[in-house]
């Protein structure tokens, strides 16, 4: 299994709204991507104070590494990635990607 961890630090003018129209795009994508076996959105609630200010962000479940690969190359992912691209302070910048195998 693939666990795909993507942490945001939005811009102070992404809004509400507009945060959770990205988390509705990720679970759209479920069932386009076979393999894609959950995703869960939450906002940082550790405590630790360590989060560098990616105060939201959202975990994809993969079947297996040839599940989270087609959904690197999804059409409708690509359209995804952008808003949160677009939505995170300094783009790229804003983000954090990891990928942990189970």
């Amino acid at each position: 299994m693939i666990t795909h961890c993507v942490f945001i630090r939005y811009r102070a003018e992404t809004d509400a709204a507009a945060r959770q129209r990205i988390y509705a795009a990720v679970e759209a994508l479920k069932p386009r991507i076979p393999g894609m076996l959950d995703v869960i959105v939450s906002p940082n609630v550790s405590p630790e104070g360590l989060d560098k200010g990616h105060s939201e962000g959202f975990i994809v479940t993969f079947a297996d590494a040839a599940a989270r690969d087609a959904y690197l190359v999804d059409e409708e992912h690509a359209k995804v990635g952008k808003m949160v691209v677009a939505a995170a302070e300094g783009g790229l910048d804003g983000l954090i990607v990891y990928d942990l195998e189970h």
